[in-house]
């Protein structure tokens, strides 16, 4: 996912915007983790980016993220720009070396 979402909407509460913008990010991880993982990775990584535009993003682990949403929003950002890219992770058991 690769999206600029806007914290403020006429007509709208701020706070529900916000609300509706962390479930969706919920929803999408919950989805992304839900999908059947290729043969030899035990789990999913996300890689997440946060910041202001896409050109002024950071790194952020995926726990961090509506943290940093939260904070965007305490200082007043007019949008935001999130990205999560899921990724299989490596085989975590070691592997027994042929003798």
């Amino acid at each position: 996912m690769k999206k600029i979402f806007p914290l403020e909407q006429e007509n709208k509460n701020s706070d529900r915007v916000i609300d509706a913008l962390k479930h969706e990010i919920r929803k999408y991880l919950k989805r992304e983790r839900n999908k059947k993982l290729p043969e030899g990775s035990p789990f999913w990584i996300f890689e997440c980016r946060f910041g202001q535009s896409a050109e002024e993003t950071s790194l952020v682990y995926v726990q961090d993220l509506i943290a940093a949403l939260d904070n965007a929003y305490a200082q007043k950002w007019q949008e935001c720009y999130i990205e999560i890219i899921a990724q299989p992770a490596k085989n975590l058991k070691p592997t027994k070396e042929a003798n």
